[in-house]
């Protein structure tokens, strides 16, 4: 009688075995899951006739994800590009049969419009949201930003004529209630939030050195 061996790369053969489709989430994040659910306004015990909640919120999610700001946003005839005011150029004014009825070029910033009244979760609950149970490191909070695709110049002088502001994912890191201004980190091609070093950016890029 010989006792049974398990093979030194077991768990790599068990990685390989795929019996069917199935539901469970494959792909690398350093998002917390339960930063993709939506809020939902509806009692835990479910009454005789309603959907369950936890049927709601994926449905939710799943609808919202179907959600583009850029597209719902050119669908009222608003370029993103243009919601980020510019130096003022004279020399550099197209004529008004191009601009068709905008005389004038943007000069106010988009937070003089901003609103939040109608927002389901305060700035706080949503950096939160990347508090997983039973961790005390707080991962990022995936997002979208209106940001330029020049990094460098961008952070020179955001105003320039020559920036192109797209809306891009971003990881939300922190939130300085003073400013009212978020900290955000953009994802790299697989959709993740790391430093330069490729590790995990926690507790809004703090380290313990500071």
């Amino acid at each position: 009688v010989t006792k049974f061996k398990m093979p030194a790369n077991f768990k790599s053969l068990l990685d390989k075995q795929v019996v069917g489709p199935s539901t469970e989430i494959l792909a690398e994040s350093d998002f917390p899951e339960q930063s993709f659910k939506p809020k939902v306004q509806m009692p835990f015990k479910r009454l005789p006739g309603q959907n369950p909640r936890k049927v709601e919120v994926e449905r939710r999610r799943r609808l919202y994800l179907t959600f583009d700001i850029a597209e719902l946003l050119a669908s009222k005839g608003i370029d993103s590009n243009q919601l980020m005011p510019r130096h003022y150029d004279p020399d550099n004014m197209p004529p008004i049969e191009e601009t068709k009825d905008t005389v004038f070029p943007i000069y106010l910033p988009l937070k003089v419009f901003d609103n939040d009244e109608f927002d389901c979760r305060t700035p706080e609950e949503w950096i939160l949201l990347g508090l997983e149970p039973g961790s005390s490191d707080r991962k990022p909070v995936p997002g979208k930003a209106l940001l330029p695709t020049d990094d460098v110049l961008g952070h020179e002088d955001p105003k320039s004529q020559e920036l192109i502001y797209k809306w891009i994912d971003v990881g939300v890191l922190d939130y300085d209630k003073e400013t009212d201004l978020y900290l955000v980190h953009k994802t790299d091609e697989k959709g993740l939030v790391r430093d330069e070093e490729g590790r995990p950016i926690l507790n809004g890029g703090i380290t313990p050195e500071g």
